[in-house]
């Protein structure tokens, strides 16, 4: 108790210490003619050495500013902006204590000279509304930069080394370019692709629906969406980059990207082909496809748990235009082909309470795609009332496989159950189209609103395999199975939903939801299994023991209802619905039907609150239950017997899965330090969850089954802080993120029930340090500790996994750019067949010349030759290690060009005389 009365106390002073820092600035902004207080003016304060923001804030409606800050022994100036109107600028000595600035006037810009239009400066940061905006003027990059460097000179923001972009520790899941899709909606393509110099503003908000977009709806989502402006200056011309690259192994990457903006017309063509792994098309300045996180957590196809060496060829158009002030059009097409190449080996293990099942196995596999996908959105505003987006897709898919595999199974006492040996060729095609409607209406009483979503997805699929295998037991008394077959599959999938909602304000901070969901969802299955006659010479005997058909519909009417409270900082929603389902299972086998029809009524309901404490600090709490129904295969009672080794049977009497989740999250970004961190923690607890009960007979072969258990659980708790220090040409960035995950995890083995009680901790420290433009230096260090408990045998299994990466990129001497990224692996607890650690160096040396428009290199993957790919996986049941082919040391030699040009507006008075521009952008919107 001494101790804890020590640490409060000791906590107790450090926050009053820090309390003591902080000071309060406020005042209030007026038009000095009107008198009239201007609301959303941005007010900041930045470093009179080298501009660095150092905290920022709007006014309210009466003109109001406040912001909350540390001490700052600096001199600083203190800035007003707001549109139409010249800039107020003040400089202070230092930042030591509360002050009142009283009232600060603005003069509107009224001066003209020879009808000269003169803009105010614009702020390097802005908030309108629930938008973040950075003036991307404001930040200073390399000449030649992408948006990714550009993002990460902004305050709040991390990119990492698999270019998941975070923002104040929000995760950012949509990217768009001036309010329309880049390709891609998760960025990666425009991250590397994008010149930094031709974007104006970088705009951060929360991700909403399309849904919630067109209804001017509060966001529910926990991610946030990134919109780049394209500058004014800038909005007509084109850039491009073809690159084409040959290495030993014949290893080859080639790619191009041409893009096309004029005004609100953007046209983008992209190809690459390659068998370096790279199957989508994000390239990044030092390694190009190889790309430059290959050691980094997340890049599974090379570092260290990916499956097979992949070729693969793309070809891509997108379109967005306004072509008219009502209607606004976007398509995409994209071409891909892919093949993929593996060998894998495992070792397995499947727990039992009459003796473990120790499995060998190998497969060799090739799998190839071919798709063909388009893309459309179209918006058209009917009146200002009304609104119209409608979304269809068409897919199409080919696939071609072959495979080679066999496995050997025994005892704890070496004795051999089971092996087999198995080889497939089959192929598939697939059709779907999709479609989505979004209709809103808008009322002239304000947030009163109706919204309409219709959208179907119809899709077609048949395949034709040929299969041969033989497996033999060499326990107990059941009969060596030996297969020679032709599967012939024809698959039918119907879906259609309607989401009908209306709101209505019960005053200005009170609104109120009423609606229903209508769900059609139809699936028909079509399996049939012929053997190979002797007689004919033909796969022409209908094996009625492998051949099914089988229907499966599921119809429900969801009425909802939904509460939300938004007041000053805090926002509070409730939503509650019900489902009525119907769910209508068929089966013909073996000559006889067997109908399962059965009626559900699923209660859904989920509550958010989120209170913003400050402009920087947010918390957000949330609540969700929520009841999903079990598969076809999980519910029927029909056997299948695909697998000689594996039959599965589906059972009848199951209960619906019923889960129970709770998330906390914490958000805090220090814009003086520049400094911020999050914290969060989730749970989710099942009542009801479906797991798989497996029999085994003497011979190792085994019976699914399913059943319900109660009481899983898994849970997580994590946080991540990180900070940025600049000086002069130095700029430090470094963080620390740890996470937590608890869980347990039920299954059936044999009748006994197995408890798999699991932990996972997950410390990870990086650091990242940039030289003026000359040099980054980037080590991180991740550790994963896992251990898992089986509570009826008392037996538990642990591991440890070390990764250590430092990537260095020098850009001196000028025109050359050397890469380097090197990573280390350990991984304690794989089995002895499997190789526990390596090493994986990759480097690159550039050279460019032409005014760099032209870039000549050299890269080395896998300079040790040392990658492989080796991992464990662990269930309630069974302990799994596999080894999969990777890439190995290759060098490649490479030429890119790059090209652009843009030409902005030319703006003229009336008078004909051409605009000046004073600063870098307008004001408040």
């Amino acid at each position: 108790m001494t101790k804890l009365h020590s640490f409060l106390l000791l906590l107790f002073f450090v926050y009053s210490a820090n309390a003591q820092n902080d000071i309060v600035i406020k005042g209030t902004v007026y038009d000095i003619n009107t008198q009239v207080p201007l609301e959303l003016a941005t007010v900041y304060f930045s470093n009179v050495k080298d501009s660095t923001v150092i905290e920022y804030a709007t006014t309210d409606k009466n003109g109001i500013f406040k912001i909350s800050t540390k001490k700052y022994d600096k001199p600083v100036f203190i800035k007003v902006n707001y549109m139409g109107y010249q800039p107020y600028v003040e400089e202070q000595n230092a930042l030591l204590e509360n002050k009142d600035f009283g009232k600060l006037y603005l003069l509107q810009n009224t001066k003209e000279l020879n009808e000269v239009v003169i803009k105010s400066e614009a702020p390097p940061i802005r908030i309108k509304k629930d938008t973040l905006e950075f003036n991307a003027a404001s930040f200073k990059v390399r000449p030649d930069a992408n948006l990714e460097v550009l993002l990460k000179q902004l305050p709040g923001f991390e990119v990492d080394s698999d270019g998941k972009i975070t923002v104040n520790g929000k995760e950012v899941t949509q990217f768009l370019v001036n309010g329309k899709a880049f390709f891609d909606k998760d960025g990666a393509i425009a991250l590397k692709n994008l010149p930094a110099e031709i974007i104006s503003k970088v705009q951060v908000s929360d991700f909403k629906t399309k849904k919630e977009e067109l209804s001017k709806q509060e966001s529910t989502s926990d991610y946030s969406s990134i919109n780049l402006t394209i500058d004014e200056k800038k909005n007509k011309g084109y850039f491009g980059k073809f690159l084409a690259g040959y290495g030993t192994d014949d290893r080859y990457e080639t790619s191009m990207i041409l893009n096309y903006f004029n005004n609100k017309q953007k046209i983008s063509l992209l190809a690459s082909a390659n068998n370096i792994n790279a199957p989508g098309f994000s390239q990044d300045e030092v390694f190009d496809s190889m790309g430059g996180g290959r050691n980094a957590k997340g890049n599974s196809k090379t570092a260290g748990s990916g499956k097979g060496i992949t070729e693969s060829n793309l070809v891509g158009f997108n379109y967005n235009d306004e072509w008219s002030k009502q209607l606004l059009a976007m398509g995409s097409y994209n071409f891909s082909n892919s093949v993929n190449k593996n060998e894998s080996n495992s070792n397995q293990v499947e727990l039992s309470s009459t003796g473990n099942i120790f499995t060998k196995a190998e497969s060799k596999t090739r799998n190839e795609s071919t798709g063909n996908k388009a893309n459309f959105e179209f918006e058209y505003k009917i009146d200002p009332t009304m609104r119209l987006v409608v979304t269809p897709t068409v897919n199409q898919t080919r696939t071609n496989s072959h495979s080679e595999s066999s496995s050997l199974s025994k005892d704890i006492n070496e004795t051999k159950l089971n092996e087999s040996v198995s080889g497939s060729n089959k192929e598939g095609n697939s059709t779907n189209f999709g479609n989505t409607i979004n209709f809103n209406k808008t009322f002239e009483k304000k947030s009163r609103n109706l919204s309409f979503v219709f959208s179907n997805s119809n899709a077609n699929s048949d395949s034709d395999a040929f299969n041969k295998s033989s497996t033999i037991f060499h326990k107990g008394d059941k009969e060596d199975i030996f297969r020679d077959q032709n599967g012939k599959s024809s698959n039918i999938s119907d879906s259609y939903s309607v989401d009908i909602e209306y709101t209505e304000p019960i005053t200005d901070s009170l609104r109120i939801r009423l609606g229903s969901d209508f769900d059609w969802n139809n699936q028909v299955n079509d399996l049939k299994t012929y053997d190979f006659d002797d007689i004919s010479h033909s796969s022409s005997t209908l094996n009625d023991l492998q051949t099914n058909y089988t229907t499966s519909r599921q119809n429900s009417i969801t009425p909802k209802v939904g509460i939300s409270f938004e007041k000053n900082k805090f926002t509070f929603n409730l939503n509650s619905s019900t489902s009525i389902i119907d769910y209508d299972n068929h089966s013909l086998y073996l000559g006889k039907v067997t109908d399962l029809n059965q009626k559900y009524v699923l209660p859904f309901g989920r509550a958010q609150i989120r209170y913003k404490l400050d402009r920087s600090k947010f918390l957000t709490l949330r609540y969700d239950y929520s009841n999903s129904l079990p598969t076809y295969n999980q519910l029927m009672p029909v056997a299948n017997l695909s697998n000689p080794l594996n039959t599965i049977i589906g059972n009848p009497n199951l209960n619906p899965n019923e889960k129970s989740s709770l998330n906390i999250n914490y958000r805090n970004f220090d814009m003086r330090t520049r400094s911020g961190y999050t914290l969060f923690a989730r749970g989710d607890y099942f009542n009801s969850e479906v797991v798989t009960i497996a029999r085994f007979g003497d011979g190792g072969q085994k019976i699914t089954e399913y059943k319900n258990v109660s009481g899983t659980y898994t849970t997580s708790v994590g946080g991540n802080w990180n900070q940025t220090i600049k000086k002069e040409a130095h700029v430090l960035r470094y963080g620390f993120g740890l996470n937590g995950n608890y869980s347990l995890d039920k299954g059936y083995t044999n009748a006994v029930l197995f408890d798999a009680i699991s932990l996972k901790v997950t410390p990870r420290v990086y650091f990242s340090y940039d030289y003026g433009e000359l040099l980054t230096v980037a080590p991180s260090y991740s550790l994963s500790y896992n251990e898992t408990k089986y509570e009826n045998t008392g037996k538990s299994n642990s591991s440890v996994v070390h990764r250590i990466n430092l990537q260095t990129t020098n850009y001196w001497p000028k025109n050359w750019i050397f890469g380097n990224d090197f990573g280390y692996t350990y991984n304690s607890n794989l089995s002895g067949d499997f190789k526990k650690d390596f090493y994986l160096w990759n480097t690159s040396l550039s050279y460019g010349f032409f005014g760099k428009k032209m870039t000549l290199k050299v890269k080395v993957y896998d300079v040790l030759n040392q990658n492989q790919s080796a991992a464990r996986s662990i269930s309630a049941t069974i302990i799994r290690d596999e080894e999969n082919t990777v890439l190995k040391r290759y060098a490649m030699f490479s030429l890119a060009y790059k090209l652009g040009s843009f030409s902005g507006k030319e703006k003229r008075s009336r008078g004909g005389a051409r605009s000046r521009e004073m600063g870098g952008g307008d004001g408040m919107d």
